[in-house]
This record gives structure tokens, C-alpha cells and sequence, in this order.
């Protein structure tokens, strides 16, 4: 996300956080024991996050909704934790490819791949009110359209199964405060797939800005950029066009309609509840199906600045949304959506309120500063987020990388020939941050510790993906244990992943309305009647 870092500023920056998150690791009770026996011995997700191994075996699973996410869960699940023993999906082409997959180094690999010859024992339906009816199904994995994920869900729950739903919560807050209800009343778990809450790096990171190394935070910046401004073009460069004669660019949310699907489905769109087969394809495009870019990519990023701020409840929010691109006949006209989005959010700082039940107000005016944007027309820089604070500033790229870079001290000589390392100074009522000074090495590998998620083996950091369907599945076999007090949530439960609906429909309100939204307490209440997009209603097809 920075302009200006060379391959060995960045290197310098990640050399910094793994020592903070080694020093501050340190300091943990349950991990003291681990880093006697070795000054970088890697912490797995299980044991940071208090999940264990399953006693018995896996939780049975059904999933419903085999598009691109379903695909992803399915590659990303552990068959320790969690087996699919059924799946349900109306269109012909997704039933094939959960099964088939992209091959073995893609990010969709498919059952047969995982499961070898027992995939064949998976039953497959194009009803998922069929899936919901075998009783052998002890959960279910939601990978579908966002507008459906509260009804599917609410009846899953209904049936007796736990939930797994995939983000956005729901399509809006008054569906989110019902799949709530229901899952008190049916006595159910249900967690909602925001997977930065089962990243290493995304905790590690939030420790090193709870212990105060980068001072207050004032500001972060996050962004997700991509460009769709490039046309499909055949090997002789042809442009390539749509069923409609229109080019096609290169566009996740506009996918080229199999033949099979409009072969199988083309006189059984209305009966599906979608207006026509664009519509049940390209349901991101659309504001009935959809909660475009907010809903898709600023959610996951919005909840990682929440994490970082210690899951307070934003302020206020503005923001702006255009169709910049997408806007004729000519670039995939049907698209409702915008296809830039710029918000900038108000969240209390650690002195706004005066006490830990958030109500009384200390200092109005520590207000820590949140923008995002979400472009579709360029991708210069990679996707992240960037906190800055007093003392020091941090950088996450990509969910892959963690960079920290203390400021340079006006109380220290600079010295541009020598290495930056992080020591600790007290600052501030004695507590911890960052500070900058000169090193004539690099960190000391024994000094560093592994982050990211070390317990897959090498490789990039683990997404969260994995840890979350992990701790699902174990947080199911302890609800059914007879002794209740065992019993424990999933990290992104349906309160905590609601609040993070709340933010992305909030800003879509804001943009569309051009207002500044100030957040009622009382939207983030599952027992209020009150929310913030009362006025938008879900359309139903005539």
C-alpha cells in the first residue's frame, strides 16, 4: 500500500513486527510454557484461538450454495473437523464443478480431490430443502446469494442444524437481528464466515497495537483496488463478447452463463425467485440480490479495522458511490451497483469514552479516522490496510504480510546508513511504544517468531478459512455435551458478525442517501426494532 518501500524497507518491516509479536507474545500465561522450550517455536491457530482436536468423529455437513465461495470452503476445510456428506445447488454447472474442482493448486480444488473415491458417497440435490431434511446432517455450510442467506439460514436452524453462513450476515440488519432470535430459540450455533477473526496475522497484529507500541492510533487507511477496465480477448486478440453482442471485461461479478445452466433452469427463473438467468448468475450486480462492494470486499476490511480498534461500534459515516465505469450499454449495462465506493468512517479513540460500559463521553474529540475505498478501474496499489499511530505506523498486505514501522525518534541522531529496529520506550503514563533506533544488523532469527499460521507448514499465512470451519465444528461437539457449561460460540457468532453487517449496509445508506449516518446504539441491540436501513426493503419478484 506505500509508494515508497523498497524490497529492503519492506523486509526491515516485517523484521519489526515478528520481534514485537515475539516480545508481546512472550508475555501471554498460556504461551510462556511453549516459549521456554523455544524462542521461535510457532503457536498454531487451535491453541491461540482455544479450540482442540475433536474427540470422536467429524461433524457431518451439508453444503448449499457450490458457487466460487462454496468452492473455496470446500478446499479450505480440515475432514478431521468437518465431513460434507451432501451438497445442494440449482445450477447444473456448480454441481460439477464442487465436484471436479480447478485442479489441485487452485483455490477451489473440489470433493473429489479432498475426499478421493468417497466423494462419490456425497449426495447431491438441487433442492436444498431436500439437504435439510436428511437426518444424518449436523450443520450446514451457506455459500449462497447474499439475499438468501437469512431465510436459508432461519430454516436450516429451524430443521435443527447448526449454521455456518458465509458473509455478509444478511441482506439487511432486520434479517440479521431474526437469524439471531432463531438461533436463541432453536438453541443453534451460528457463526458467519468474516475469516479475519481466525487469522494469526490479523491477532498478532492487533496485539502488537493493543500494547501500545504504536502509541494512539489517529487514523487507518484501507483500500481494495482492482481494475475490470481491460476487455476479454481471444488468442488473436479479438475482443470477446457476451450472449448479448456486448464485450466482455474482465469482471468477476459479470461470469459468462453455462450453457447447461440456461439449458436446465431458462422456464424455471420465476419459480426460483429471480428475474431472469442474469439475475441468478450475476446476482452481485444487482441490489435485490446483492450489497455490492460494501457487502462483498469492504466488510472484510472494515472488520479488520474494527478488530484492530478492539470491536468498538463506528460513530458516524459518509461516503460516496459511483457507477465511474460500469454506467452504458456497452459495459455490461444491467450492473445496479456501484463500482467505486469512498467512505470514511468515525470510531470513539481510546479516550472518547470515560468508562467501559461506552456510554459516558470523555473526550468528543478523540476520534479515530477510518476511510476506505473499493475501485474497479485500477489496481496500482495491493489491497490492505494501514494503521497509523503516534509512535509507529503498521501495514497489512494482501493478508499475507505485516510490516512496522516505528517513527524516527527527533530525540535520536538519524543515521540513514544503519538498519531501523524497534526498542520500547516509555511514553505516555509509562506505558509501552514504539521507538526507532539504529541497529548494525539485522533482528536475530531466534528472536523472531513465526506468524501467520505456521500450522499448515510453510507457505503463505493461512486466510482464516481453515480455523474457522475448525472451530465450528468443535464448538458443535462441545454444545453437545451434557454439561452446558463447557459450551462456547464461535468467534464471529451472529452479535459479532452483525455489527459488522451493520457497518457495510450503513455506508451503502450513506452513499446513497449522500448524508453523514451517525450509528444508533440501538441497531447493534438484536432485541431493538430499530435499524438503520429501514427504508429499504427487500423486492420480491412479481
Amino acid at each position: 500500500m506505500s509508494l515508497s518501500l523498497t524490497p529492503e524497507r519492506k523486509a526491515e518491516g516485517k523484521a519489526n513486527f515478528e520481534a514485537a509479536v515475539h516480545r508481546h507474545a512472550s508475555r501471554r500465561d498460556f504461551m510462556k510454557g511453549l516459549l521456554a522450550a523455544s524462542a521461535a517455536v510457532p503457536v498454531t491457530a487451535a491453541a491461540y484461538f482455544g479450540y482442540q482436536k475433536l474427540k470422536g468423529n467429524p461433524v457431518k455437513v451439508g453444503l448449499i450454495g457450490a458457487g466460487d465461495e462454496g468452492g473455496v470452503l470446500v478446499s479450505q476445510h480440515n475432514p478431521d473437523y468437518l465431513k460434507f456428506i451432501a451438497v445442494a445447488d440449482i445450477r447444473p454447472s456448480n454441481r460439477k464443478r464442487i465436484f471436479d474442482g480447478e485442479g489441485p493448486k487452485s483455490d477451489r480444488m473440489g470433493f473429489r480431490h479432498i475426499y478421493g473415491g468417497e466423494a462419490k458417497e456425497i449426495k447431491v440435490f438441487e433442492d436444498y430443502k431436500e439437504l435439510l431434511a436428511n437426518k444424518d446432517i449436523e450443520a450446514v455450510v451457506i455459500a449462497l446469494p447474499l439475499h438468501l442467506h437469512a431465510p436459508v439460514a432461519i430454516e436450516a436452524m429451524r430443521a435443527g442444524k447448526h449454521v455456518l453462513c458465509e458473509k455478509l450476515m444478511a441482506w439487511d440488519v432486520t434479517s440479521c437481528k431474526e437469524m439471531i432470535r432463531v438461533a436463541d430459540q432453536e438453541d443453534r450455533i451460528l457463526s458467519i464466515g468474516h475469516q479475519r477473526h481466525y487469522s494469526l496475522l490479523y491477532a498478532h497484529a492487533q496485539e502488537v497495537l493493543r500494547s501500545k507500541e504504536l502509541g494512539d492510533i489517529k487514523y487507518i487507511r484501507a483500500l481494495w483496488h482492482r481494475n475490470n477496465s481491460w476487455p476479454k480477448v481471444d488468442k488473436n486478440g479479438k475482443p470477446l463478447l457476451d450472449e448479448k453482442g456486448h464485450p466482455l471485461y474482465r469482471d468477476g461479478w459479470y461470469p459468462e452463463i453455462a450453457k447447461e445452466d440456461r439449458q436446465a433452469l431458462e422456464g424455471k427463473i420465476q419459480q426460483l425467485g429471480y428475474r431472469s438467468m442474469e439475475e441468478l448468475v450475476r446476482w452481485r450486480l444487482y441490489q435485490r440480490t446483492g450489497g455490492g462492494l460494501m457487502a462483498e470486499l469492504g466488510s472484510h476490511q472494515l472488520d479488520a479495522c474494527s478488530i484492530f480498534l478492539g470491536k468498538v461500534h463506528p460513530l458516524a459515516v459518509s461516503g460516496i458511490g459511483t457507477k465511474s465505469f460500469y454506467r452504458d450499454q456497452y459495459r455490461n449495462h444491467e450492473r445496479e451497483v456501484d463500482d467505486h465506493v469512498f467512505v470514511t468512517f468515525e470510531f470513539p479513540g481510546d479516550h472518547y469514552y470515560a468508562d467501559k460500559n461506552l456510554k459516558a463521553i470523555q473526550d468528543k474529540d478523540d476520534v479515530v479516522v477510518v476511510t476506505y475505498s473499493s475501485i474497479s478501474t485500477n489496481q496500482f496499489e495491493p489491497y490492505g490496510e494501514c494503521v497509523t499511530g503516534t509512535h509507529g505506523t503498521l501495514l497489512v498486505e494482501k493478508e499475507a504480510t505485516v510490516m512496522l514501522f516505528p517513527q524516527p525518534s527527533p530525540n535520536r541522531p538519524a543515521d540513514s546508513t544503519k538498519e531501523m529496529s524497534i526498542t520500547v520506550t516509555t511514553a505516555g503514563g509509562g506505558k509501552p511504544a514504539a521507538d526507532s533506533a539504529g541497529s548494525t544488523g539485522a533482528l536475530e532469527p531466534a528472536k523472531t517468531l513465526a506468524t501467520g499460521q505456521p500450522a499448515l507448514g510453510g507457505g503463505p499465512p493461512s486466510r482464516g478459512y481453515r480455523e474457522e470451519m475448525e472451530d465450528f465444528a468443535y464448538c458443535i461437539r462441545m454444545w453437545n455435551q451434557a454439561d452446558k457449561k463447557d459450551r462456547r460460540l464461535p468467534r464471529c457468532h451472529g452479535r459479532v458478525a452483525m455489527a459488522d453487517a451493520i457497518i457495510a449496509l450503513t455506508s451503502n445508506v450513506a452513499m446513497r442517501k449522500r448524508q453523514r449516518i451517525e450509528f444508533d446504539p440501538r441497531w447493534f441491540d438484536p432485541a431493538s426494532r430499530e435499524v438503520p436501513d429501514a427504508d429499504m426493503k427487500p423486492e420480491t419478484v412479481a
